[in-house]
């Protein structure tokens, strides 16, 4: 059984009004393949990873870690939605604090998924991690991600240079309730 902080891993699935966020799936792999390679996805990360590459590297189900949740529409994988602790990080501040990320294929872009699907999974850890602040990392040339990471309640906590580019970093504090919402 794998853990995330304190919190045995895998939850039950959540489902949201449009959603199904869940474990990963050998029918899933497929998609982890176009996520990963896609270079309209990895405009802001450093580029994608060849395809042959992929195939040949990924296990039979990928994404299977503590804190990785496959986001589901329709049936079909459109995202990846993870939350892990950051162990190393260009900035001191996020050392040791959840990590959010999240990658969207393109065809999923536009609707509101992705917003969706981080506000479930920070749900979801608000209620079993009370009192846990979230960090978010984002190039500030990702303006659909700093607008996403404004309105999920993350707030500057500082500006660094990595990778080649100006990043935001970002922190939601800590929900205090320990209601999941």
């Amino acid at each position: 059984m794998m853990k995330i902080g304190p919190v045995a891993w895998l939850p039950e699935p959540i489902t949201t009004e449009r959603l199904l966020l869940r474990e990963s799936q050998a029918r899933d792999r497929t998609a982890f393949v176009e996520l990963l390679a896609s270079e309209r996805v990895h405009t802001y990360l450093g580029g994608a990873r060849p395809r042959a590459e992929l195939e040949r590297e990924l296990p039979d189900v990928p994404g299977r870690s503590a804190g990785s949740f496959v986001v589901e529409l329709g049936g079909e994988m459109i995202g990846l939605v993870q939350l892990r602790r950051a162990a190393e990080h260009h900035s001191p501040a996020a050392v040791g604090k959840a990590d959010l990320g999240y990658l969207f294929l393109p065809r999923a872009w536009g609707s509101g998924y992705a917003g969706e699907a981080c506000g479930a999974a920070l749900g979801w850890f608000d209620g079993v991690l009370p009192g846990e602040p979230v960090i978010l990392t984002t190039q500030t040339a990702n303006i659909r991600s700093m607008r996403l990471a404004a309105r999920l309640g993350f707030e500057e906590v500082e500006r660094f240079t990595a990778w080649g580019a100006e990043q935001w970093l970002g922190l939601r504090p800590p929900s205090g309730g320990g209601a999941a919402g």
